[in-house]
């Protein structure tokens, strides 16, 4: 019975290491640029001319990655790494022909290889599952050091971080991808019977007397299905961001006299100063919705008393430009500067908006490979910036 039980558990310990690997997609895909480096670290480090990654499944051993040798799938009972796969600390063999564990191994007779010099440490899922191992090999013996063994062990955790990495990428970008759709059927669905609610509502406006004491109702009820009409504008603004973008020239300067037209009236008694603004690659209609936004917001944000000034300029960075558009409102508290880029964040409701508005920037700015922030203003308020690549 006992024996029996240790065959269920090692069945279930493979099947759960095979899920585990599954969730990586690396057993079907080409080697990684990022895991073949990291296995050249390990052979630097260890002084060795071969490293590699084994994933271990239920039946075999998958080279994902080497260095110093072309990779292939063996047997998993032919795999030195399996025989120590579950040994918690690093495994140093000087010499493997003389280790009781590894003499008769192919890969030490000369069947498979002639592996001589083994050091291995497994790979360890943050759900504390070991997948298989990072190990580094020569043909001749030799010793490690106790600062390469622990650099061996900090390595196979960035092998593991790596595929980490890759895993929550694509499971965030599934995820952004679900939430626009999600954002645009609902504004799809919303708009229809809004538009019929509008109408409705016009059609009892036409049919009352301008002193009509149910007037002002009705005018309530147009200006909150205009302001949800704006925000069912916005999300779907803000689903369509991400699809793919048209790649062109686009000349800010011109973007910025279309936006100041499309802006008349909420700039009609602002200031608005304009520096050099350069030509940028990127999409024209997404951009212009960004330039859009933030000279928006900065008319928006005023001081008591004070018409709106709005400063937009551009400056040569490093790989691309940086735009900032500058008003002298009364400012955004350095510790909420993040937070207004998220979806339906507001920091003064007395402001109109839907708080959609930066959500979207972030993601068309981030969709041309760049950078948006918020700054203080060098006289008082606000800089919103971006900064897209060449």
């Amino acid at each position: 019975m006992g024996r029996l039980a240790a065959m269920i558990d090692t069945d279930a310990r493979d099947a759960t290491r095979v899920a585990e690997i599954g969730k990586y997609r690396v057993l079907t895909e080409p080697p990684r640029p990022d895991l073949l480096a990291l296995v050249e670290v390990a052979a630097q480090v260890a002084q060795v001319p071969m490293a590699t990654i084994n994933l271990i499944t239920d039946t075999e051993q998958v080279q994902v990655a080497t260095h110093g040798f072309d990779a292939s799938v063996c047997l998993r009972e032919d795999s030195m790494c399996n025989v120590v796969l579950h040994d918690g600390a690093p495994v140093v063999v000087p010499d493997a022909s003389v280790d009781e564990r590894f003499r008769d191994n192919p890969f030490v007779t000369g069947v498979l290889g002639d592996v001589r010099f083994y050091a291995t440490h497994q790979l360890r899922t943050p759900e504390g599952v070991v997948i298989g191992t990072l190990c580094v090999f020569d043909t001749v013996p030799r010793e490690l050091t106790d600062e390469q063994a622990h650099a061996l062990v900090g390595l196979a955790d960035r092998v593991v971080d790596l595929l980490e990495l890759e895993l929550r990428t694509r499971e965030l970008k599934r995820s952004n991808e679900q939430l626009a759709a999600f954002a645009g059927q609902v504004s799809h669905d919303l708009r229809n019977p809004l538009t019929a609610v509008t109408m409705s509502l016009d059609l009892i406006g036409d049919g009352l007397g301008p002193h009509d004491a149910r007037s002002p109702l009705v005018q309530r009820a147009l200006s909150g299905t205009e302001r949800m009409q704006s925000l069912i504008d916005d999300l779907l603004a803000y689903a369509r961001v991400g699809a793919e973008l048209q790649r062109v020239p686009v000349d800010l300067a011109a973007v910025l006299s279309d936006v100041r037209d499309d802006l008349a009236a909420p700039l009609a008694d602002a200031t608005v100063v304009a520096g050099e603004l350069p030509t940028v690659t990127g999409d024209p209609v997404q951009l212009r919705a960004v330039v859009q936004n933030l000279v928006a917001n900065a008319a928006k944000f005023t001081r008591p008393g004070e018409p709106p000034y709005v400063e937009i300029d551009g400056t040569r960075i490093d790989d691309g430009w940086r735009i900032e558009v500058c008003d002298r409102g009364p400012g955004i508290p350095e510790d909420q500067r993040d937070r207004v880029f998220e979806p339906l964040a507001r920091i003064d409701e007395e402001v109109e908006g839907s708080g959609i508005g930066l959500s979207t920037c972030r993601r068309i700015i981030e969709a041309h490979g760049g950078r948006i922030g918020l700054a203080d203003a060098p006289y008082g308020g606000t800089c919103a910036w971006f900064e897209v690549p060449d």
